[in-house]
């Protein structure tokens, strides 16, 4: 049965309707909105009540998303840099000079177009505006590629080894588990229509477990909370399997019939007493015991992974560790039973079409991974010449940031950026281009968190001169004399090509802005996999090929808690609550809610320093340095400190912000960044003046 839409008539005043749209934004939940416009100004906006994954309700973050709309700092015109790279110094230019002038500057380099890089990610989680015309223009170029793993490579392509697909479970179901294991994730904070469910299922006798070195809102609600250390999630996962063979909490004829691999599994599992795993994780043998009886005694037991816990060097096998844990005991059999990281690779999305890898013509650009800009930008054996960025902020969220600043700062570097405001990144740019806003825009979405489809209509005319980005490679690509018929596709033609004809019901998106996917319940209750042998893989023999190990295995920290006396406490950097990545920083209501940079420090480790609540500190490796407010916190763990982010570097103390830190580092598998596991050290240098109380 489908939801009536919502209506556009009923019981408005004149010249007054309402637009169906979607959030743009990293989040799993990917929430239909309804905005009410007035005169052409959006005055009102809400979630989809008709939308059951929505229901009305938005996070606190987006609700504000007029205001960001209207926000008096929005890039309304092209501008032109005047003064120094990281200046913000520039002038008005109009459109057809800013554009016949980048042309001209990439029809330059089109000798060695491998000198020109897109550097692109999820600003807009939209397939028009975030993977479509860009990427069509870049490939008729023959520029760099980007490798685009900066977020969740490492957990996804664990899924994909062991369970065939980033698939899992529905997430409406998990209201019917019985025992839900939250890993890694703060549901509260960045996964809210989940925290619903998880709720309903808690009311109805469900137990809620958090495992997270951070006590976070979330482990505030959960019946228990196992404060690990940073990177050692696949220890807890082999300890769990040990008390799961040893006494028999296992469904025998579901690893028979359905999986591959399991004997050498077991004896490595085997290996892993929770005795053993304890003194890794930091967490008592007891708890890691009693979690084992819980889950393996306990139908259904559902998993909620989420993308914290694979950002470490071992990230990948952690992740293909916890995904391994359903098929042992059967949890596949109900739809309330299983694992869900994404339900990305459910969406039978059509990329094809949409970017149109052929234009490549054969050739094979070189790839550069966007977690380690910060040394290709300082490359001199292989120069980047060039570099567009748009849907991200790299200077404020990428790894080793004083290199990524220093890389930016070059002269010699062309730099285009396409923007809604004056971000870290937006003050080198050479060309700073105005972008509009979801309320602006056609795009069409998928989701990581639901099976709906959605789609975003524009509800009010753009600011100023803001164009789309779809916009702004169209007209690159007339000025670079492309003429292929794919170049003239706009917007909305661009909604209807991100899936193959009769994939999905493209009326139905246009008359209530969002459709289903027609999906099994339990989409592995049965096995059926989709891996190469259709079972679910505890060996990997893709991984062999690439000589790494088939089984999952605890890979150690490159930084590993305990390992430096010279950098002793561990640093993670967790999402401000208010923030999504670097966007909403600027919301002033937002920014006012989360006040300053902070980092959390556990009560004896800033006795330890002399640090009081509320001091300044440095907070220091040998790849820099980071000043910020300390909140000695009963949410830090002794020995892990959490510096929260992502603020925009020109908010913070010394014009720096907690990626001054981290490292280009790659994980074990998928090549994504490594931002917790990151070892530093933190001393006072000037005392509290909040008077506040410990957090």
């Amino acid at each position: 049965m489908v939801d009536a839409p919502v209506s556009t008539t009923a019981v408005l005043p004149t010249n007054t309707s309402t637009v169906l749209g979607a959030c743009p934004h990293d989040c799993p939940d990917t929430c239909a909105l309804v905005t009410t416009v007035k005169d052409g100004v959006a005055v009102k906006l809400q979630g989809n009540p008709a939308h059951s994954h929505t229901a009305g309700v938005l996070c606190t973050k987006v609700s504000r998303y007029i205001e960001r709309n209207d926000h008096a700092e929005r890039l309304v015109q092209p501008l032109r840099r005047t003064g120094p790279k990281g200046s913000g110094q520039f002038e008005p230019v109009s459109w057809e000079a800013a554009l016949d002038d980048i042309a001209a500057h990439l029809r330059a380099l089109q000798t060695d177009p491998e000198t020109i890089v897109p550097y692109s990610y999820a600003g807009t989680m939209g397939l028009v505006q975030g993977e479509s015309m860009d990427r069509r223009f870049f490939h008729k170029m023959g520029a760099t590629l980007l490798d685009r793993t900066i977020c969740s490579m490492a957990g996804g392509e664990a899924m994909v080894h062991t369970l065939g697909a980033k698939a899992g479970m529905r997430i409406e179901f998990f209201a019917e588990a019985k025992l839900i294991l939250i890993w890694g994730s703060n549901s509260i904070a960045s996964n809210l229509h989940f925290w619903r469910h998880a709720q309903a299922a808690r009311r109805a006798g469900a137990r809620l477990v958090c495992i997270d070195p951070r006590k976070t809102e979330t482990a505030d609600k959960c019946d228990e909370h196992i404060a690990l250390l940073p990177g050692t999630d696949a220890a807890l996962a082999l300890a769990l399997m040990h008390e799961l063979i040893v006494h028999g909490w296992l469904d025998h004829d579901f690893i028979a019939n359905h999986t591959l691999g399991w004997e050498p599994l077991k004896e490595r599992a085997l290996q892993w007493p929770p005795s053993r795993a304890a003194a890794v994780c930091g967490v008592p043998e007891a708890q890691i015991a009693a979690l084992a009886q819980a889950y393996g005694t306990t139908r259904p037991a559902a998993i909620r992974l989420n993308y914290g816990m694979q950002r470490v060097r071992g990230g990948g096998n952690a992740a293909r560790a916890i995904a391994c844990l359903p098929a042992l005991v059967g949890a596949w059999r109900d739809r309330a039973g299983g694992l869900l990281l994404s339900s990305s690779g459910h969406f039978p999305v059509d990329r094809a079409a949409l970017q149109r890898p052929d234009l490549l013509a054969g050739r094979q650009p070189r790839t550069i991974n966007m977690s380690t800009i910060g040394d290709a930008l300082l490359d001199q054996a292989k120069p980047v010449k060039a570099i567009v960025v748009y849907n991200s902020n790299p200077v404020a969220v990428a790894p080793e940031s004083g290199k990524v600043v220093t890389g930016f700062a070059r002269e010699d570097l062309f730099t285009v950026v396409l923007e809604q405001f004056r971000t870290d990144t937006a003050d080198y740019a050479d060309y700073l281009l105005p972008a509009t806003t979801q309320l602006e825009h056609w795009d069409i979405h998928t989701s990581y968190g639901h099976t709906d489809v959605l789609l975003n209509r524009p509800a009010v005319a753009p600011r100023g001169e803001a164009r789309s980005n779809a916009w702004v490679f169209r007209e690159l690509a007339r000025r670079m004399g492309f003429d292929e018929p794919c170049f003239s596709d706009d917007d909305e033609a661009l909604c209807r090509s991100a899936f193959a004809p009769g994939a999905i019901d493209y009326a139905q998106l246009l008359e209530q802005g969002f459709t289903s996917l027609a999906l099994p319940e339990a989409p592995f209750a049965e096995g059926r996999f989709p891996t190469p042998s259709g079972r679910c893989e505890f060996f990997s023999a893709r991984l062999q090929a690439q000589g790494m190990d088939g089984l999952p295995d605890h890979v150690p920290n490159y930084e590993a808690a305990g390992s430096s006396s010279e950098f002793p406490l561990a640093m993670i950097s967790p999402p401000a609550r208010n923030f999504l990545n670097s966007t909403f920083v600027n919301v002033t209501s937002l920014r006012a809610i989360e006040g300053e940079p902070l980092l959390e420090i556990h009560e004896a480790d800033a006795a330890a320093r002399g640090i009081e609540d509320g001091a300044i500190v440095r907070v220091f490796n040998r790849r820099g340095e980071h000043r910020c407010r300390a909140e000695v916190s009963r949410r830090a763990r002794p020995g892990v400190v959490h510096g929260m982010g992502i603020w925009w570097r020109k908010l913070g103390l010394d014009g720096t912000n907690v990626n001054q830190l981290t490292s280009q580092r790659l994980t074990d598998i998928g090549r994504g960044p490594t931002f917790y596991d990151c070892l530093v050290e933190v001393e006072r240098i000037a005392p509290s003046s909040s008077g506040r109380e410990p957090g």
